[in-house]
């Protein structure tokens, strides 16, 4: 899992937080102003209700986000640029035949297709989580391979969380739930890791 990449930049870890939140925080606050968004600029009344208003804003502010990722930063993660294509694609589908259905799947697909291709990646005996977070991270073979599980499990039961919350509860609950709950759900289960990280990172040897 390589990075699309010309020459890769440093950038402010505050910027790169930005502007991967920034299309999240877009499509809450817009799914929120809905209406009022509506009354200032009635052509966005032609789109339909609250969520569809905030469906065109998050895939503008997804396509802005990754704009600015490469202009500053000459560098597009895997990870978002996939995440960025189904948002553009169920986006789509969701203006276009005006069912709310198609955006609410998005997060259920992308989470299951990560799990997939990192489950995938050990059949052919090729972590590939090693190769996304291999910059940040020096593990053994073992440290990888159980990353890597626990990684695809957490995908598939993100996964399952959403299609429980979007059957379930209201949309208003459901788009609150996507900024202020998957977040702090991926940093709890990221600072978990750390101690099997810990047991298996390989220590440089000291320079002579």
């Amino acid at each position: 899992m390589k990075e699309l990449s010309d020459s890769k930049k440093e950038v402010n870890p505050a910027l790169k937080l930005a502007l991967e939140m920034g299309p999240l925080i877009v499509f809450f606050i817009a799914n929120n102003r809905g209406e009022k968004l509506a009354e200032m600029f009635p052509a966005l009344a032609e789109l339909g209700g609250p969520l569809f208003i905030a469906t065109a804003f998050f895939m503008l502010a997804t396509a802005i986000a990754l704009i600015a990722s490469w202009v500053l930063t000459r560098t597009l993660p895997l990870m978002p640029v996939v995440s960025g294509g189904v948002i553009f694609i169920f986006g789509a589908l969701t203006l276009y035949l005006h069912d709310e259905t198609f955006i609410k799947l998005k997060p259920t697909i992308i989470n299951s297709l990560f799990g997939i291709t990192l489950l995938g990646g050990l059949v052919f005996k090729k972590p590939l989580l090693k190769y996304v977070l291999g910059a940040a991270f020096d593990l053994d073979e073992k440290g990888w391979f159980h990353l890597t599980i626990r990684w695809a499990l957490f995908f598939f039961a993100m996964a399952i969380v959403n299609e429980v919350i979007w059957r379930n509860f209201s949309t208003d609950f459901w788009v609150a739930f996507k900024v202020w709950g998957n977040i702090p759900i991926t940093v709890i289960f990221m600072a978990f890791q750390f101690p099997l990280i810990n047991r298996h990172s390989i220590e440089e040897p000291d320079a002579q």
